[in-house]
């Protein structure tokens, strides 16, 4: 039986995109082997990179002047490819730290320059978005988290920089419209909203391709996959050709702008609920919720260990709040359907009426 999976990540995949890598997994396209033995240098594989990127830049809406590449080590290896790419002037860096990825991200940063913290949400245990920041004018780049994964904050107005922008959107990739153009860097684990584990998206400004800094290694080098289209070294084959269907599917659909439609109904539907509850809440600034990240907790622990378990036991799993926050989180990521929304709802209010 299908459950309902509301993980952070890897999270669920569209019914129709499993379907499809089931049918081909033995044979792909004619090649008489599964995506999975194929050779990178393959005819066959080429084109999954090809189209997977192409795709990207199409949905994206990714301007001229900027290039996609496909790279292993998952978006925290990228905490340290930022600074050793882009540290080649100042020697300096602003983060707006509002989560725990972001805190991640600036930690792996000091090693490298002179980085600063512009502004952060900690003193609230990160439920909100900090609006005044200190950013310096000298800077290489400052850098956000746009949608915090464990509290449940996004940035719905980007900063004001002359800098580079620099923006994990690990877990809201493809789930609303962005202009490409007012970033200098966009990066993203796929396995929230595109593919299993297993491969990084990067965007970036083809100025920024450089050698980065004298100790970046070849392999965290932007430049050496940007001259290589992806396939200097092997990549994760799979993982990227789930995302090309992903994209496929999205395409389909009707593209970002349509699952933004259906991503603010399914967040509408569940706020509009907990709002209304004398029993469940949310702690997050309204005006800075996520789209994607819905945490809520009952009036006590127990009860929220209790309904994590009969939750799990009516095929509503992965329900369980980060440890660092507790409650629960429901992720409700692109490939989420509204039925599971409310079937949740369903659920919640019959577990309010029996445990008020």
């Amino acid at each position: 039986m299908r459950v309902y999976n509301f993980s952070a990540g890897p999270s669920m995949l569209p019914m129709e995109v499993l379907q499809e890598a089931q049918k081909d997994f033995l044979n792909y396209d004619g090649s008489g082997m599964s995506v999975c033995e194929m050779s990178h240098r393959s005819k066959y594989y080429e084109a999954i990179n090809n189209e997977c990127i192409a795709l990207l830049k199409e949905l994206m809406g990714v301007p001229e002047g900027y290039s996609v590449i496909l790279v292993q080590g998952g978006a925290s290896t990228q905490f340290e490819a930022i600074p050793l790419n882009l540290l080649t002037g100042s020697g300096k860096a602003d983060y707006v730290v509002t989560g725990n990825f972001a805190k991640k991200a600036y930690k792996e940063a000091i090693k490298y320059g002179d980085i600063a913290v512009a502004g952060s949400s900690e003193d609230k245990k990160f439920s909100y978005i900090p609006k005044n920041l200190t950013i310096r004018d000298d800077i290489d780049y400052l850098y956000i988290c746009q949608n915090n994964t464990i509290f449940g904050t996004r940035y719905t107005k980007l900063p004001e920089t002359k800098a580079n922008l620099v923006a994990d959107i690990s877990s809201n990739i493809l789930s609303e419209k962005m202009d490409v153009s007012k970033y200098s860097v966009l990066y993203a684990g796929a396995q929230k909203n595109l593919a299993p584990a297993g491969v990084t998206i990067v965007i970036m400004k083809d100025e920024l391709v450089t050698d980065g800094m004298k100790i970046c290694p070849t392999m965290l080098k932007w430049k050496t996959q940007v001259e290589n289209n992806s396939l200097y070294n092997t990549p994760p084959c799979f993982p990227i050709y789930m995302a090309m269907l992903t994209l496929r599917h999205l395409k389909k659909l009707g593209g970002v702008e349509e699952m933004q439609k259906i991503n603010e109904y399914k967040a509408g539907l569940l706020y509009d609920f907990i709002d209304n509850s004398s029993f469940f809440s949310n702690g997050v600034n309204k005006e800075d919720r996520s789209l994607m990240n819905v945490p809520f907790v009952t009036p006590n622990a127990d009860l929220d260990a209790q309904f994590v378990k009969e939750a799990s036991a009516n095929g509503l799993v992965s329900l369980k709040g980060h440890r660092l926050v507790g409650g629960m989180r429901a992720s409700i990521y692109n490939a989420m359907p509204v039925d599971g929304v409310k079937t949740l709802i369903d659920f919640m209010k019959k577990f309010e009426l029996a445990n008020k």
